[in-house]
């Protein structure tokens, strides 16, 4: 589990531009499953647009909120929820208790690649629709792995960010680690490097791996971070926070886009 029902992203700089639209929506995945999403918008548009991917809660106010953030920023972006197989399309409507590691462990093991591929891929297809031409994928614990699988040529990204992806095997499903072959999109991974569930190892074969492959690519570890640091109540946290964001707008800036 990442982040907590009450938690908030850290707050950005520069100065917050004007939002144009922040709503929920619903979108159609290829397989005809409504996605639950959350769509930001700017006043004036001056970056990439971006696709949230939530940890393994789903949509929850963190993400609806890091939206806006990016919003704020120039950034059109849309958050998108993982879940509308098994407990239907609008996040709202769950039970309290749906975040919860045991009224949530069911959803998470009927989730599949092809139906995470489904959801990224109706994620993608609405921002292009509003306009967009090119996509970023930021992704953050489960949803910083599905990032890096973001960067595969089929999804048309120009690059992923992932915030402490585990991207190792999980339960013998392969990971970022062993699909780097097939990934090309510019990635830019940020690790907390006291974060007691990605071991230091697990990092450097991932490294090792995008290396190989040739995807350009760019890891930051900030050295006393926990897991799930990029977070407004971390305050001991801000100054590596503070930073994630810059390198984050760097690498939208772009075009060498790793920074």
């Amino acid at each position: 589990m990442c982040y907590d029902a009450d938690a908030a992203p850290p707050a950005c700089t520069p100065a917050p531009g004007p939002v144009a639209e922040a709503a929920a929506l619903t979108l159609t995945a290829g397989d005809g499953t409504g996605v639950g999403a959350f769509l930001a918008r700017p006043v004036r548009v001056t970056g990439p647009a971006v696709l949230v991917l939530p940890d393994n809660r789903g949509l929850s106010g963190f993400y609806r909120q890091t939206a806006v953030r990016l919003a704020e920023q120039g950034h059109p972006a849309l958050a998108i929820d993982y879940f509308g197989r098994t407990a239907g399309p609008d996040p709202e409507k769950r039970a309290p208790e749906f975040g919860d590691l045991p009224g949530l462990l069911p959803h998470l093991l009927a989730l599949t690649p092809d139906g995470l591929d489904a959801d990224i891929a109706a994620g993608v297809e609405h921002l292009r629709g509003t306009g967009a031409a090119e996509v970023v994928a930021l992704g953050f614990c489960f949803g910083g792995r599905q990032a890096f699988r973001a960067s595969a040529p089929r999804f048309g990204l120009a690059g992923a960010v992932g915030f402490y992806g585990y991207p190792d095997t999980i339960n013998g499903a392969p990971g970022p680690t062993q699909l780097a072959s097939g990934l090309t999109a510019p990635i830019l991974a940020l690790w907390g490097g006291a974060d007691e569930s990605i071991a230091p190892e697990v990092v450097d074969a991932f490294d090792r791996a995008l290396g190989a492959a040739g995807c350009p690519h760019r890891f930051v570890v900030y050295p006393r971070a926990p897991h799930n640091f990029f977070e407004l109540g971390a305050a001991e946290h801000a100054e590596a926070a503070a930073d994630a964001w810059q390198r984050l707008l760097a690498f939208l800036a772009g075009p060498g886009r790793p920074s």
